[in-house]
């Protein structure tokens, strides 16, 4: 069995699934969304400027505020909490900090021991706090499984499990019948299960951490981009200027995904990618059982453009990935979030994992961009004298890592030594991308590549075989 081939253009029964969606993320569109909170007007003080109202941001707000409870917290956002890659993503909360065990083998092999077992400990902590918290983000420790669909990624995948436990992750390895006892569909080769992921609502998850840091006392203004930091007069503060206010904070962590860096250094640090998802309706009983599907684990394909797909807690699924273009100069206009083709793809691909959803409709399709950085997975800058902490460049996989990234950015701006700052990951910044016009064709002819070796039974040619050499190549 070698497997099954991804159709390459959007059919009639893809285009026919997406046509009637509303074009806006499902996790957003509802009557849960709290009301908007006010913009920061006038001048203010703080022990700590938070700026951005994603994951990271929300974490590091809670953690800070649980760690000193007096201490004066702020956290702004440019627009409203979790609007951006947090209120769009899978909900995949997994116990991984590197994108991955094999990006993670690949840059910080003496390290991984450490980071899985951190990254262990991360996802406890997660679920510990949204339970003490009393948090509903709808979570299930289900586990998710990376689905081979041809014979070189079940090759793959049992290479990644090999080397998963030999450092004693609980990974396990189906061939193709224990898979398909998972999960019914004729795309699947085999399987790799990892325990170690939540299945969550992002939405619910970060506008409950938002209601939990007031509660602890953190003040959260909306509708306030910052637009420059800069020292105080005296250097014993940051100064965070907005359009109709400013805050003086001794110290700032900075959490700003995909939007252009406030620290100019680190611009050429992160570019941001498109990623594209949809929704379908609830499915019925009789669809549910069809798919076979029982313990509804989160799932993801292993081919260099991978799906990642999973169920919500009313029965819908949720089917995105494959493509992630990058336009020109970083272009992240929010009108290339309507891509009617790259939604009608995929469709047309969740029908090819199960057929017997045919007819089945979607309701919402959205897109947005994902920061990446060149190493594929979170960095942390400290600038202004120590005294600003930056944590970007996730590239995906963020709802878990983000926890991690906010603390190991607390112990950095309170200049903290600890067992997350003596890492590698977090000393060391990825390479930076080249200027445009360098930038975009490397990028551009990077995706041509992936998609070519994917065609090429996982062959991956001379230009990803470079990347590769120079520690800048990945693989899902």
């Amino acid at each position: 069995m070698t497997g099954r081939t991804w159709a390459s253009r959007p059919t009639d029964r893809g285009v026919e699934m997406v046509a009637h969606a509303a074009a806006r993320p499902y996790w957003l569109d509802r009557d849960l969304r709290p009301e908007h909170r006010p913009r920061l007007v006038g001048e203010t003080g703080a022990d700590l400027l938070v700026i951005g109202g994603g994951f990271t941001g929300l974490w590091a707000a809670v953690q800070a505020a649980e760690r000193n409870p007096s201490r004066s917290i702020v956290l702004v956002e440019r627009d409203r909490i979790a609007e951006h890659a947090s209120g769009r993503n899978g909900g995949f909360c997994a116990a991984s900090l590197t994108h991955g065990l094999g990006n993670g083998l690949q840059r910080f092999p003496d390290e991984m021991p450490t980071l899985l077992r951190m990254g262990r400990e991360t996802l406890d902590a997660i679920q510990d706090t949204l339970t003490r918290l009393g948090i509903d983000a709808d979570v299930e420790r289900t586990g998710e499984l990376d689905l081979a669909t041809t014979d070189w990624q079940f090759d793959d995948l049992t290479e990644t499990a090999t080397a998963g436990q030999a450092l004693g992750e609980d990974l396990v390895l189906l061939d193709t019948s224990a898979a398909r006892e998972r999960v019914n569909s004729p795309m699947v080769r085999g399987a790799l299960y990892d325990p170690n992921v939540l299945i969550i609502d992002p939405a619910k998850l970060a506008f409950g951490l938002a209601d939990a840091a007031e509660r602890l006392g953190v003040r959260i203004f909306e509708n306030t981009e910052v637009l420059t930091l800069a020292a105080g007069p005296a250097g014993d503060e940051i100064c965070a200027r907005m359009d109709f206010g400013q805050v003086r904070a001794d110290r700032v962590v900075v959490a700003t995904s995909a939007s252009r860096s406030l620290v100019r250094r680190l611009r050429l640090y992160t570019v941001p990618v498109w990623d594209y998802a949809l929704m379908t309706e609830p499915l019925s009983d009789e669809q549910l059982a069809s798919l076979g599907w029982p313990g509804r684990e989160g799932l993801a394909d292993s081919g260099p453009r991978f799906h990642y797909f999973r169920l919500t807690a009313d029965n819908r699924m949720l089917f995105g990935g494959w493509d992630a273009p990058y336009h020109f100069g970083s272009d992240d206009d929010p009108r290339r979030a309507r891509r009617p083709g790259e939604w009608a793809l995929l469709g047309e691909h969740l029908l090819q994992v199960f057929p017997q959803l045919e007819g089945i409709t979607a309701t919402h399709t959205w897109g947005g961009v994902i920061d990446t950085c060149s190493r594929f997975c979170a960095f942390w800058d400290t600038s202004h004298g120590g005294r600003v902490v930056t944590a970007v460049g996730f590239t995906g996989l963020g709802v878990g890592a983000s926890h991690f990234a906010a603390a190991a950015a607390l112990d950095l701006v309170d200049g903290l030594r600890t067992e997350r700052t003596a890492l590698e990951m977090v000393r060391r910044k990825p390479l930076p991308f080249p200027p445009e016009p360098v930038r975009w064709a490397g990028i551009t002819l990077t995706r041509q590549q992936m998609a070519r070796s994917e065609r090429r039974n996982g062959r991956r040619g001379a230009w990803l075989a470079l990347l590769d050499k120079i520690g800048l190549g990945f693989d899902s």
